[in-house]
């Protein structure tokens, strides 16, 4: 027995944040353009592109930063805070259903008896 999950945020309905984007946002940190990011992520550029465009208008703020000059991009200091804090959201709901699984085991082995 496994309890399943998943979390993301919604606004008005639309996605605005979630695993994908958590490991959009991450790539580009890590590889300084979405395009190396959609790759490493086995996405199409447009698919990444558009999320992280739908995000951005549906929260108001931008999540990158681009410098033509250097041809890169970057994560915003709001697009960090995002992510360390859905994260501590994932690692959170992640303790809570480890512990009713254990209460569930325990229900289910007793009940069994």
């Amino acid at each position: 027995m496994e309890i399943k999950y998943k979390v993301w945020i919604e606004k008005n309905g639309k996605v605005i944040f979630g695993k994908g984007r958590d490991d959009i946002l991450k790539a580009i940190d890590e590889h300084y353009s979405l395009n190396a990011a959609a790759k490493k992520l086995e996405m199409s550029y447009r698919a990444a592109w558009g999320r992280l465009k739908a995000s951005e208008e549906r929260m108001g703020m931008r999540l990158v930063e681009t410098s033509v000059k250097e041809k890169s991009m970057q994560l915003t200091p709001q697009a960090r805070a995002i992510i360390d804090r859905f994260e501590k959201l994932e690692r959170d709901v992640e303790k809570l259903l480890r512990a009713a699984d254990q209460d569930f085991q325990k229900l289910i082995r007793h009940s069994g008896k």
